[in-house]
């Protein structure tokens, strides 16, 4: 197998795995037998469980800001953007293998490689949402990064409760809620007051 379709195969493995056990509960022996390979085989590939994670979490990090990044770009209208920002989160939380959990919920947040991963991906997402905001509404940076975090965590959090409860509505259905109640807010800015 050519090496970077053995690299994905590991990665895909090892996601599988550290969801289902959490970092501390998962051996490098559990990656390998799910991959179907060898130890020795895995270590060609990855020095060390932390780097194996890392490379995860970046690679699920790299999604979520490409779709959030995507989201803002997508689109000139600003209702239409947030609908698209609220997307960008459900789609991530709902894709293929849950590695939202690796950079939401892991339990290795405190070690601090895998801090820096989390905290630079949110501050990305962030950074992608308050630029648009800046630019649409002429807010300052300070007040469009209180915005953009306040629309990035309830995409967040609203998402994962979504697929928690068992998606209970249809994905567009739930994304459009989320749109209307961030876009019933966002759209006040400028406040009067402020300019």
């Amino acid at each position: 197998m050519p090496r970077s379709e053995r690299r994905a195969q590991l990665l895909q493995a090892a996601q599988a795995t550290f969801v289902a056990n959490g970092y501390h509960s998962t051996a490098m022996d559990d990656i390998a037998e799910r991959a179907g390979v060898s130890k020795p085989v895995l270590y060609q590939h990855f020095k060390s469980k932390l780097d194996l994670y890392l490379a995860l979490l970046e690679k699920n990090a790299r999604e979520l800001v490409d779709n959030v990044r995507g989201a803002m770009a997508a689109s000139d209208d600003n209702k239409d953007r947030v609908n698209l920002a609220m997307r960008a989160y459900f789609d991530f939380v709902d894709g293929q293998g849950e590695g939202f959990r690796l950079l939401f919920d892991s339990d290795q947040r405190n070690d601090p490689a895998v801090a820096k991963v989390m905290k630079q991906a949110e501050q990305d997402c962030i950074d992608a949402l308050a630029d648009t905001i800046m630019g649409d509404t002429g807010v300052d940076k300070a007040r469009a990064e209180i915005l953009a975090t306040g629309l990035a965590g309830s995409a967040e959090i609203a998402a994962k409760k979504w697929l928690a409860v068992g998606r209970p509505i249809p994905k567009d259905e739930a994304v459009a809620l989320m749109a209307t109640l961030s876009w019933r807010g966002i759209s006040y800015f400028p406040l009067e007051d402020e300019k």
